[in-house]
């Protein structure tokens, strides 16, 4: 399944976020694949994941919890997202 994750940093913790993602790459752990990440001009920023491990998802979100206000989506492509509409217009 693939994910939505964006995160916003708040001014008072940006050094030290700045510090954590240079250090660490953000690397996310096993069992999560990163497929891009974006990096607003504001502080704010997406990345798009794929995992079929909640644990590890919710590890890699845990990793930055202190230092970014984050949150996961799924998601889904047009393809699916086209197949789920289409049934809706049967109706």
């Amino acid at each position: 399944m693939k994910y939505i994750l964006s995160w916003t940093t708040p001014p008072s913790v940006f050094r030290a976020a700045v510090e954590r993602f240079l250090e660490t790459g953000a690397v996310p752990p096993k069992g999560v694949e990163l497929l891009g990440r974006w990096h607003g001009l504001s502080g704010s920023g997406f990345a798009i994941a794929r995992s079929d491990d909640a644990k590890a998802l919710y590890q890699y979100q845990a990793q930055w919890a202190d230092l970014l206000e984050l949150s996961v989506t799924p998601c889904v492509e047009d393809e699916e997202a086209g197949a789920v509409l289409a049934q809706l217009s049967n109706r």
